[in-house]
């Protein structure tokens, strides 16, 4: 009998086919829409594709010669972007923000090489807020509505105004759905730099503060990039529908930023793959020798930019374009992208020797040291096999960055993919509760052996001779670049004591000397794990900080229980799957622009200088200072 009701608990019935309207689907599947949620904490965190997704129609409009401003202004958790384009048509205002499948993007004509595609943007943001705010002017009238989590709460009847003509939205992110969320402004502030190097002229205000560039994608490399630190000048080229922007360092990998429409597209795909493939090929024709591909692209930094009629990207979010010809009709990616290269970089090379000079002195300097590592490097991938890295040291995930997403349920395959994330781990405690609480399916824990060896100041041969190195390189997939990168998120989880500090501090120094493009395209974090549990029977609340201890015990009053934790491993399994969620809090690794990496190194990790020594008393002094105020 109890089978039989277990039975009929899995029935396939008219009953099991529901039917959602708009805004419950995209509550119900968000990642579809916004990729993950998360707390802001993280540059691709949902509430920054919310304000994507609302800039994009701006910059559209631009794109397409109406307004020249764009207004952003973010208080506390409220958005507000104000555009001065041609507004939405006051007719199908409501329409426009929360009807799927309805807007002008379907019309080429009237939006050509827009990001925006399939109606969905603003409808998603809309669904996803707490509140929601769409005011259309256009020519001497406006049209106002208001939602809630997509569901309209007032339409205003139209009005006469002295507005110029624009949109203006206003949301707040629903905070049932980004627990615990905070805009943080260098992400905004890298959105906007990226709209201004690719739409030269548009000027964006954000909070007060103006935004502009006159040389694109020049601009965009000179603020990547340390002018003591690059081996010759800057490479820009324009032409219609593409520009590109080349240099060399001397960090190892690639650092590539592409870009479609206006669109970061943060994963690549076939424009950014055209343009290795096309400048390998230039180079080598230029150079009239045959140079190993990795030889040629060591060290490039690099910004490539198109625009095309109706792009096709993986998913929603646009961070991969697909498969694409330029115009309905015209050249597929890779011929007009190689075309581009074949001609324009071998101009410019004819024409600036002192660029190609320094261009082949990094090629061939690559190449020695490539020749140099060929046979450790052998030794190294064996040495993997035999340590049987995917049972001993990984425990992997079944979904992985660089898969190719399948035909059928492609949309959620690729939201699955932007929330991969492999913990690092020190310790059998640790990684063992990690490995109890984690999700198998987006999430993978490498277990380190020890404290990593420091590698400052060592060149890449280590990375193959020690085995931590060589095993960590290799679960990765990162050998040959960010190209097969296996996880969008990296995450070192070590103790809060000085033994995991120290841990955490060799790992980023390894990210940073022999993977910066890791750090630079913001794939590495610090997991936040909770440093106090207090409760009592009735509630627990977990606090990362003394503050949010002392908040808890006012809170729950009556001399609560309180628990030190002093390792990962002291946290249970249960109550770890509470941190490692997709709401986890975790610390992105960051490098300023304009930071010299190997100077950072060498004043963290070289040897002890009279200036360290100073800046740690001087911080320590300062901490006292705060505990003496706090009563600590």
């Amino acid at each position: 009998m109890a089978k039989e009701k277990e039975a009929n608990l899995f029935e396939y019935t008219e009953e099991s086919i529901k039917s959602l309207d708009w805004k419950e689907h995209i509550r119900l599947r968000p990642g579809m829409y916004i990729g993950k949620l998360g707390d802001g904490s993280s540059p691709d965190d949902g509430i920054y594709v919310l304000v994507k997704e609302v800039m994009d129609n701006c910059i559209d409009e631009f794109a397409m010669g109406y307004g020249k401003t764009v207004e952003l202004t973010v208080e506390g958790n409220q958005v507000t972007v104000r555009d001065y384009g041609r507004g939405i048509p006051l007719g199908k205002v409501v329409d426009a923000v929360s009807k799927v499948n309805t807007g002008a993007k379907f019309d080429s004509k009237v939006f050509q090489k827009s990001v925006g595609l399939n109606g969905v943007g603003t409808k998603a943001v809309n669904a996803l807020s707490n509140y929601f705010k769409v005011m259309a002017v256009r020519e001497g009238k406006e049209k106002t509505a208001e939602f809630k989590k997509g569901l309209l709460i007032k339409e205003y009847k139209e009005a006469k105004t002295k507005e110029e003509n624009g949109t203006m939205v206003t949301f707040i992110p629903d905070d049932s759905m980004f627990r615990n969320f905070k805009f943080h402004p260098e992400f905004l502030e890298n959105q906007i730099w990226n709209y201004c190097y690719l739409n030269a002229g548009l000027k964006i205000a954000f909070n007060g503060k103006t935004y502009i560039s006159k040389n694109g994608l020049l601009d965009l490399l000179q603020r990547k990039t340390n002018e003591d630190e690059i081996r010759y000048p800057i490479i820009h080229l324009k032409g219609n529908d593409i520009e590109v922007a080349i240099t060399h360092n001397n960090d190892y990998g690639e650092d590539i930023y592409s870009f479609v429409n206006g669109q970061h597209t943060t994963q690549g795909g076939t424009h950014q793959q055209a343009f290795r493939e096309a400048f390998v090929k230039t180079i080598r024709e230029f150079y009239k020798k045959d140079y190993d591909a990795s030889d040629i692209r060591t060290g490039i930094i690099a910004a490539v930019s198109v625009r095309v009629v109706e792009p096709v990207f993986e998913s929603q979010t646009k961070t991969k374009l697909g498969s694409v010809n330029v115009d309905i009709d015209g050249p597929s990616m890779r011929q007009f992208v190689g075309d581009f290269i074949a001609k324009e970089l071998d101009n410019y090379l004819h024409k600036n020797s002192t660029v190609a000079d320094g261009l082949k002195k990094r090629i061939e300097q690559s190449e020695k040291e490539r020749k140099e590592m060929a046979g450790i490097k052998k030794l190294a991938n064996e040495r993997a096999k035999k340590a049987n890295l995917h049972n001993r040291k990984l425990r992997d995930c079944r979904y992985h960055l660089n898969d190719e997403p399948p035909n059928k349920g492609r949309e959620e395959f690729v939201a699955k993919q932007s929330e991969t994330t492999i913990f690092i781990t020190e310790g059998d405690s640790a990684s063992g509760s990690i490995t109890k609480s984690r999700n198998v399916e987006t999430q993978a824990v490498f277990s380190l052996r020890g404290k990593p060896l420091n590698s400052f100041g060592l060149t890449k041969k280590v990375v193959y001779e020690n085995e931590e190195f060589n095993l960590l390189q290799h679960a990765l997939n990162i050998e040959e670049g960010l190209e097969g990168l296996r996880f969008n998120n990296i995450v070192i989880a070590t103790d809060a004591d000085v033994d995991g500090m120290h841990i955490r501090l060799l790992l980023m120094t390894f990210f940073l000397q022999f993977f910066p493009d890791l750090v630079k395209h913001e794939k590495v974090y610090v997991l936040q794990t909770p440093l106090f549990r207090v409760r009592n029977k009735q509630e627990t609340i977990y606090c990362y900080d003394e503050k949010e201890k002392q908040a808890a015990i006012k809170k729950l009053g009556s001399k609560p229980e309180i628990t030190r934790f002093k390792g990962l491993g002291e946290i249970s399994p249960e109550e770890f799957a509470r941190f490692i969620g997709t709401d986890m809090r975790k610390e992105l690794m960051r490098v300023e622009e304009g930071d010299h990496i190997q100077q950072l190194l060498e004043y963290y990790m070289g040897k002890n200088t009279m200036e360290r020594q100073e800046f740690i008393i001087g911080n320590l002094r300062i901490e006292l200072d705060k505990a003496e105020v706090s009563g600590g």
